[in-house]
């Protein structure tokens, strides 16, 4: 059985049968029956339907907000945001998947029209995490079937009721039998279906163990996945920047969701000049956080997702004091954490260096590291010394400056004066032990497709 117990109170909240390997087999051929209509169906057609599915999950809202509430622990008051993504990045791709998947004509004039197709992978597994269950799987399951591909969801076992409220949608939406569907899995039978001939590629994000067990699945076949996995993200602080924008930002950064973004802020290197100064800013504004029950609408800092994380969390924070970091938060404020619960207090901690794991490993919670630089290459030597590579930030008013120094950052996404957001515009991708592939922009279609030429002579008579 699946037990998803809510972070709230560790109680059990959801309860579902992992799916039977007789289902997998049934989903797996539904699957591969549904392909080939569906590759078949015109593109404006399938923007259609899915314009109708994204308007029928929408309907759903408050239902879903609870639900996302109970099963991850993220403030009611917020889990509308993950709506408003949802929509927003689901309505670029569709509206921009024609110039996404047009042909690439290579000659024609009137002997030849030679030009290149986009043709569907296949089947598309999807494997989806708990910490944005929809803005994640929303990236992958919208461009799939746009593009084409039949689709099976497996969401994690945090978050089951996800997948359940994204395949009522789809129903309601009169997509094909088989298009879309879904299965409650245990690690087993999801390498089980990696491993399988039926499955055409692979779409996961999770952990950088995770990402290997997947790749260790998939074996000697001839498929490919995508993979987004950790991040350690970092921030410099130029002393030109807004010193109060940049505080408020990037403590935001740092602890919205309760810190378990990828893409959010783990690492803030400060100049020098202006140190002192973010540090008593930071502390202060963080201080006024709403650590409480996440069910209430003043509450803007919920619990994290298990005790197990909450766990380590506590540690790493506690084996880096016992090694000589600060944590500058005051507790009083924040009295509802114990080591019982799910409920971890914010972090802040200075005097930390590279030698301590919690500025080297992830930690996924509501704590960042501090340190000062001197300058500029300080920094870029600081923030390229990490195994991730997912985002990273400048606060600066120079914007020449932040481009370049954003080219010698090892990263996917740079900003200026932002953190912990994404553009589906541009492509999400990452580097190093963040993993591989690219969703969104018009460029995440393109992996999830094969290139077809076609080379098309006429004969003239003489």
């Amino acid at each position: 059985m699946l037990k998803t117990v809510t972070p709230i109170d560790n109680t059990i909240y959801v309860e579902r049968e992992f799916a039977s390997t007789k289902t997998i087999n049934e989903t797996l051929d539904q699957s591969k029956k549904a392909l080939i209509e569906w590759k078949s169906t015109s593109l404006e057609t399938r923007k259609k339907i899915l314009i109708s599915f994204v308007e029928n999950f929408l309907k759903n809202n408050l239902e879903i907000e609870e639900e996302l509430c109970k099963q991850m622990g993220r403030p009611i008051s917020q889990c509308g945001g993950e709506m408003n993504g949802f929509e927003e990045r689901a309505r670029y791709m569709i509206e921009n998947s024609n110039i996404a998947l047009e042909n690439v004509i290579s000659k024609k004039n009137n002997e030849f029209n030679n030009f290149i197709t986009k043709e569907p992978l296949g089947t598309i597994f999807i494997i989806a995490p708990w910490n944005y269950p929809y803005n994640t799987s929303v990236n992958s399951i919208i461009p799939s079937l746009l593009s084409g591909n039949t689709v099976i969801l497996k969401h994690s076992s945090q978050t089951p009721l996800c997948a359940e409220q994204l395949f009522k949608a789809a129903q309601k939406s009169n997509l094909p039998q088989g298009v879309f569907q879904f299965m409650h899995l245990d690690h087993e039978s999801t390498s089980k279906i990696i491993a399988d001939n039926r499955i055409d590629h692979v779409l996961f994000t999770g952990s950088v163990s995770g990402g290997k067990q997947v790749k260790r699945a998939i074996g000697e076949r001839f498929i490919n996945a995508g993979l987004e996995l950790g991040g350690k993200d970092p921030a410099y602080v130029r002393k030109d920047c807004n010193l109060q924008h940049a505080i408020e930002n990037l403590a935001d950064g740092s602890f919205y969701n309760s810190g378990q973004s990828c893409c959010g802020i783990e690492r803030i290197y400060v100049d020098s000049e202006i140190y002192d100064d973010f540090v008593d800013g930071i502390k202060n504004f963080t201080e006024k956080y709403i650590l409480d029950d996440p069910l209430k609408k003043n509450t803007n800092l919920g619990p994290v997702v298990k005790l197990s994380a909450a766990n380590f969390i506590r540690n790493q924070i506690k084996q880096a004091i016992s090694e000589g970091a600060t944590d500058i938060i005051s507790k009083e404020n924040f009295k509802i954490s114990d080591n019982n619960n799910c409920y971890v207090s914010p972090s802040v901690l200075t005097n930390v260096n590279h030698s301590m794991k919690f500025m080297m490993e992830e930690s996924f919670g509501p704590c960042v590291g501090i340190m000062k630089v001197s300058n500029e290459n300080d920094a870029v030597k600081l923030m390229n010394d990490s195994p991730y590579g997912l985002t990273a930030c400048i606060w600066t008013e120079d914007k020449e400056f932040a481009y370049n120094f954003g080219t010698k950052i090892n990263t996917g996404t740079f900003f200026m004066n932002r953190c912990d957001y994404l553009d589906p515009g541009l492509a999400w991708t990452g580097v190093k032990d963040t993993g591989t592939g690219v969703t969104l922009s018009v460029l995440g279609f393109d992996h999830l497709t094969r290139a077809k030429s076609y080379h098309l002579r006429t004969i003239k008579e003489d």
